[in-house]
């Protein structure tokens, strides 16, 4: 039975499957139980049973979590946009390829024909920088030495006795813009050889704009071989290179041919792409599609043997390729090349050549029409009558182009009008400039076409931004700032179809009045980009559809990526390009649009030389626009913040768009495109990556950054305790509270009420047992102490206290760290008085540290300073004296030299409840609080502390933490006395001259446990990282290490606790070993890790919830996830409870509240001057206001959260967890949320690696972020625009003020925290001297 049942439940066994599954099917159907005697195995039933069980609905946590309606990052549509009411567009046909009378079969024929036929025919003339003609080629030249390339490369390159070449493998033509001549003959050599020309830009070094792309591409290509030149060699990428002068190639022998053959459908050549984000694409052109451009080119441009043709636009690729080496060669043009380099030398220099030449056509770019507008004064003697085609070859809408929204004219005069206005009187007729569209996958889509064609007259439309901004064509008026003035490019290409379709999903064929981007079908376009499937079915094989789904033809068509319609007269109108395209809150906007306005505000006497890049970068789930500009040199910042203003009112006015950032960089600083121009997606890379440099910088979050979530609004009415107590259960929570293990029974020493009795004790029983052993910086003792020795010089103190003191007179210890603390503080619990430890002024500083000495001493009524002979003459200095009025002093003593005698009698307190000593500590926000501790409290505090450690005679501990406070006090001067063990006990100043210091005494006397500040192990992590090696040829070992722990009063920091455990390892370092101890004012030693116990456990939570004061376990990586570590363990004798700061009532453990602590070693009151206690009495004394209602309870001031894991502790129980969140004073309200400065801060140093250190706080319900720069000041700008963004991602806050400071300003404690308070002072009063201070807008 067994056996048939284990089948069915694994296999369903052949016999009963159906009967299984259709048992299993009728359950869930009809929610009734299949008994579990029959052949359905228990754990099925089990998995219906739960299937049957309703789910148990969610209980409401009190708010409303809205990620959700942040998360798509859109503003609901506006119901008043405007909508596309046009009917659906038809496909528009170009007229018919005409037929040509010996048209050649293809290119190698046609090259192969007028090299033969009409050798002394010019083909291209080559100008050098001063505009001279420096060789000009003939077609008979082109022909003879494309052969004999070819010749060279197929059979004279060889690798292991194989030829190195074959037919179809892809060659680089690396040829500068100045050397049109070779690159002819490498492209014409390659098609001869039938090899695949792949022409790329010349790569100077490897950090150049693109470079890395170029690489990218040869490599995805299969480029091995690249033909260039000598001025070009330059080795990298790593390629063969061949140089193609003549002396290289070989002259073949007669009776060899190379094949030419019929244009076919295999690759002719690879032209090189850059995409909006920055990587390089190649697109693969076919011969026939290659025979077909030149052919609809001839048609549509009315091209004839023999014309001169001037072109301005890099050879390489695009139009410049496609007239000036394919069409031209096909038709026997004759080219005059201009190069760039001339052209910033002398920009009328194209026009002079028409002049000269006497050209027909010319092939430019906008910004060639626009430069040669500012040269033009100069000339007077030329004409372009001879022009019958002006072609502009922008691509896009030419009258729009950025640097053309003219200097004399209103910002939407086209640069053609302009142009012509100039030009006319120079013999240019208005209708030879004829703008064309193109892009690198469809060629030419649509060209203008020359006037005696009898084609229509131009279209021009002035149309509404805002209307374009939904993808909708609304004619509106020149007299508005607001609009766009475009014209046509022209008509159809010849044999070509064209659509528009819908830009985003399914390829819907547009409506008559809507932009969208423009579809081409036709065989004269790319084909596939090359070894990129995918993204060439996207692109290449668009298939657009009717508004009822289906397809318009059987033909795919091509993407263009340009966006535009079809207007009046079958003109095709562009406004714009999918690459520049960017969707902020649902609208689009061109970033040429957004160029041009920003140029329109005064360009030449800020901007220069117009450059100006504009793109989009993705903040908080939107597009966010972000303008950068080089200004010129000799800008002011007033006139800096002066023409920033002003363009961010033009765009806002014009576009009715926010700008995110606004960046000015020095001149000649952003990267360029190698024919100028700027190269954008480069330019955004640094932006993103913290290495754009600007000297200037604006950011306005406040104003764009429309899609935060709502505020979180508090619940009206508070929850009442009952519902409070019956919500916890039925969600199934647990009173958050927790206990350590009970205080053992008492040992020998436990029965001393006093901690003086047991050193006098000691000092009977084991008068030569050493209990302190203190290391100087070279790690050799530097003093000891006994049981005796301790207990003497403790006697001499209070001798020399109790002939001038009176009982219970407070005394402040001002020494540096060691036995002399030590044994006063004894020396004063023998005479009755009360110490207070002062950490003594630091001899260069004491402007500042001199201050908080006088105060301690005068806060805490101190009637006498105990200390050294030097730091007595200190004290009374000159330098003091300028410090603090040392007139005011009281009595000083120093102990140096203390005569040998005997106080008369020990002080016995009437009862422990008297005070012991009282404890003074700087707060991270910046207070000085003064608690009081009982004798009672020291002696559990050290016994706690015994238990939890397993101290004893025998043992050895290493200190490395500053005496003056808290838990370091307690184990400096208090616990080796009360357990009797040794400790070795390392001043942290040490470090600063010997870093290894303290690690090397815990290896030299194998100490098991240690205990250290976090200011030390950031030191150690930092400074030892790189030594481990050296450190174990010393033979430092750590693997006596039992545990480790960091004494602190805030939320354990993970980071640097993992990386201390990593890089010490390799030392023997047990990454166990490591933990963190919590205590705070109210209570020194809360948890601490100790010997035995469970590992400190780590848990994931949401951060988001923890905004709301929830707790949301979560698993690790997942997004908004903060790792909290367990702060140690609860201490024996300790309770801890977890309430709301409002209500006083208990928490469940899924909420974050306030941590209350009940332990007999707890502080009995704040010590202040003033004697307001009943302001803190409730921090000492308070009680829950439900529940259990009679606990006296210590309010820590401290959030955080008890969690029950599955590990179990000594007495078997399953172990509690208490993970502190952060100080409660500390936490930022913001937008009706609890942030922690922590969490921004950790985010903020994530952001940029010069980022030292961080801190934010509030000022006028603004976000302050101070972030120290460790780095070149250039950098100092590029943090404001990273700090804002990884804020409002992670966080969803608006930064208001990032402030850039050098190293070292953001004040730190002597525990290694940060005081926040301390620094907003500073920043208030003008006291940083920061490096940059930006206010966002």
């Amino acid at each position: 039975m067994f056996l048939v049942s284990q089948s069915i439940t694994l296999t369903a066994s052949k016999h009963h499957s159906s009967a299984v599954s259709r048992s299993v099917t009728i359950d869930i159907n009809n929610r009734c139980c299949v008994p579990v005697n029959s052949r359905v195995s228990s754990k099925i039933q089990q998995l219906l049973n739960t299937l049957k069980r309703p789910k148990r609905p969610p209980l409401c946590e009190f708010f409303v979590d809205d990620f959700e309606e942040l998360l798509d990052g859109k503003l609901q549509p506006d119901p008043n946009q405007p909508k596309p009411e046009g009917q659906q567009m038809s496909p528009l046909e170009g007229e018919p390829l005409g037929v040509v009378t010996n048209w050649s079969r293809s290119l190698s024929a046609a090259l192969q024909r007028w090299g033969t036929t009409q050798p002394k025919s010019p083909c291209l003339t080559a100008l050098d920088n001063a505009g001279k003609p420096v060789y000009t080629l003939t077609y008979g030249k082109l022909w003879t030495r494309s052969q004999k390339l070819a010749y060279t490369l197929l059979n004279k390159l060889s690798s292991r006795n194989e030829p190195l070449l074959l037919p179809g493998d892809r060659v680089a033509l690396v040829f500068p813009n100045n050397d049109p001549v070779m690159f002819m003959v490498a492209f014409y050599g390659c098609l001869l050889a039938e090899l695949v020309p792949v022409p790329i830009e010349v790569p100077l070094t490897r950090k150049d704009a693109g470079s890395q792309q170029i690489g990218f591409l040869l490599g995805s290509c299969g480029v091995t071989l690249a033909l260039t030149t000598d001025a070009c060699q330059k080795g990298w990428p790593r390629l063969l290179w061949f140089v193609t002068d003549g002396k290289h190639v070989v002259k073949p022998p007669k009776d060899w041919h190379p094949p030419i053959r019929e244009a076919s459908n295999d690759i002719a050549y690879i032209e090189y792409k850059t995409s909006k984000e920055g990587s390089t694409m190649g697109i693969t052109v076919s011969h026939s599609a290659m025979l077909a451009h030149c052919h609809a080119l001839t048609q549509a441009c009315d091209y004839t043997e023999a014309e001169v043709i001037t072109n301005v636009l890099d050879f390489k690729r695009e139009a410049g390729l496609w007239h000036g080496v394919l069409a031209s060669v096909m038709n026997r043009m004759h080219v005059i090349s201009i190069p760039y380099s001339l052209m910033k030398v002398n920009p009328l220099s194209w026009i002079q050549k028409v002049h000269t030449y006497k050209a027909r056509v010319a092939v430019v770019k906008s910004r060639d029409m626009h430069w040669s507008l500012l040269a033009q004064r100069d000339q007077r003697d030329i004409s372009l009558s001879s022009l019958r085609m002006l072609i502009v070859a922008d691509g896009a809408n030419p009258c729009d182009w950025k640097s053309l929204l003219l200097i004399y004219f209103v910002w939407s005069i086209s640069s053609c009008d302009a142009f012509l206005n100039v030009f006319q009187a120079r013999g240019l007729r208005p209708e030879v400039i004829c703008p064309c569209a193109s892009s690198s996958e469809a060629m030419t889509v649509a060209i203008r076409r020359p006037p005696e064609m009898n084609v229509p007259p131009p279209g021009k439309a002035v149309l509404s931004m805002g209307g374009l901004s939904h993808s909708v064509i609304r004619v509106d008026t020149e007299e508005k700032l607001s609009v766009l003035t475009v014209q046509d490019v022209g008509q159809v290409m010849p044999g070509a179809v064209v659509c528009v379709v819908r830009v985003e999903g399914t390829p819907y064929l547009c409506q008559t009045d809507e932009v969208g981007e423009i579809c081409v079908s036709s065989g004269s376009t790319g084909v596939a980009y090359y070894g990129l499937p995918g993204m060439t079915k996207n692109i290449f094989e668009t298939i657009p559809v009717t508004s009822s789904g289906v397809p318009i033809s059987d033909r795919s068509f091509i993407r263009t990526s340009l966006l535009g319609f079809v207007g009046p007269e079958s003109l095709v109108f562009v406004v714009g390009k999918m690459d520049g395209l960017m969707v902020v809150s649902g609208r689009r906007h061109n970033a040429d649009d957004v160029v041009a306005t920003a140029l329109a505000v005064e360009p030449m006497k800020f901007v220069y030389r117009g450059r100006i890049a504009v793109f989009s970068v993705p903040v908080l789930h939107d597009e966010r626009i972000v303008v950068v500009a080089e200004q010129r040199p000799d800008a002011s910042e007033e006139d800096s913040f002066q023409w920033m203003s002003r363009v961010l009112q033009a765009i806002d006015s014009i576009h009715q768009v926010g700008v995110y950032c606004l960046a000015l960089v020095p001149a000649n600083t952003l990267p360029k495109a190698p024919l100028g121009g700027i190269h954008i997606s480069e330019t955004k890379q640094r932006f993103l990556e913290g290495a754009l440099h600007p000297c200037n910088v604006l950011m306005c979050p406040h104003t764009c950054v429309t899609n935060l979530p709502k505020p979180r609004q508090k619940q009206p009415g508070k929850v009442g305790p009952a519902s409070m107590i019956v919500g916890n259960l039925v969600a199934g929570k647990r009173i958050a509270q927790a206990c350590g293990r009970d205080v053992a029974q008492l040992e020998d020493n436990d029965q001393f009420l006093y901690i003086q009795d047991v050193l006098q004790w000691r000092a009977q029983a084991t008068p030569d047992h050493p209990l302190f052993l203190v290391l100087n910086a070279k790690g050799t003792v530097a003093s000891t102490a006994s049981c005796l020795q301790l207990h003497k010089r403790a006697e001499r103190v209070a001798a020399a206290l109790m002939g001038r003191l009176n009982t219970g007179d407070h005394v402040a210890l001002v020494y540096p760290p060691g036995i002399d603390l030590i044994a006063t503080f004894y020396g004063c619990l023998y005479a009755g008085c009360l110490p207070v430890t002062v950490r003594p002024p630091h001899p260069q500083n004491l402007a500042t540290t001199l201050p908080t000495v006088k105060m301690i001493v005068e806060v805490s009524k101190s009637v006498c300073i105990l200390t050294t002979q030097a730091i007595m003459k200190l004290l009374k200095s000159k330098e003091a004296a300028a410090a603090v009025d040392i007139k005011s002093w009281p009595m000083v003593l120093d102990t140096d030299d203390l005569p040998r005698k005997k106080s008369p009698q020990m002080y016995k307190p009437p009862t422990p409840e008297m005070l012991a000593y009282l404890d003074f500590s700087v707060s991270t926000t910046g207070i000085l609080a003064g608690v009081k501790m009982s004798h009672s409290a020291t002696s559990a505090l050290c016994r706690s502390i015994k238990l939890q450690c397993e101290l004893y005679p025998s043992r050895q501990i290493a200190i490395c933490l500053d005496p003056y406070c808290g838990l370091g006090f307690a184990l400096w001067c208090l616990c080796s006395v009360y357990s009797g063990h040794q400790s070795i006990l390392v001043p942290p100043l040490e470090l600063e001259t010997n870093v290894s210091l303290w690690l090397a005494a815990v290896s030299q006397y194998k100490v098991r446990v240690t205990f250290c500040s976090y200011s030390v192990m950031e030191m150690c992590t930092k400074g030892l990282g790189s030594q481990t090696e050296a450190l174990r040829l010393r033979n430092v070992n750590l693997s006596c290490v039992r545990t480790c722990m960091v004494v602190a009063e805030e939320r354990p920091r993970i980071t640097l606790t993992q990386s201390f455990s990593k890089i010490f390892k390799d030392l023997g370092l047990s990454p166990r070993a490591v933990s963190t101890t919590f205590g705070c004012r109210v209570n020194v030693a809360i948890c601490l890790q100790g010997t035995a116990g469970p590992d400190p456990t780590t848990v994931y939570v949401d951060m988001r919830a923890l905004r709301h004061d929830r707790v949301r376990l979560v698993e690790r990586g997942s997004p908004h996830s903060l790792p909290l570590m367990e702060s140690g363990k609860i201490l024996p004798g300790v309770k801890v409870i977890i309430a709301n700061t409002e209500t006083k009532g208990p928490l469940g453990d899924s909420h974050l509240g306030e941590i209350w602590v009940s332990s007999p070693h707890n502080a009995t009151g704040y010590y202040t001057v003033y004697g307001e206690e009943a302001l803190h009495a409730d921090h000492f004394n308070t009680k829950l206001s439900f529940g259990d209602t009679q606990t006296v309870w210590a309010r820590t001031g401290y959030l955080g959260f008890l969690r029950r894991t599955e590990l179990t502790d000594a007495s078997g129980e399953r172990h509690d967890a208490l993970y502190v969140v952060g100080s409660l004073d500390e936490t930022l309200e913001l937008r009706g949320m609890r942030y922690h400065p922590t969490d921004i801060e950790t985010s903020v140093i994530r952001s940029h690696k010069s980022i030292a250190e961080c801190a934010v706080f509030t000022w006028t319900n603004l976000l302050v972020v101070v972030v120290e720069l460790e780095g070149s000041e250039q950098e100092a700008l590029d943090l404001v625009a990273l700090v804002t963004n990884v804020v409002l991602e992670e966080h969803y806050l608006i930064v208001g003020v990032v402030v850039v400071v050098d190293p070292g300003v953001i004040p730190i404690n002597s525990r290694g925290e940060k005081q926040r308070m301390h620094l907003r002072d500073g920043f208030l009063a003008d006291q940083l001297d920061p490096i940059y201070v930006a206010y966002n807008m």
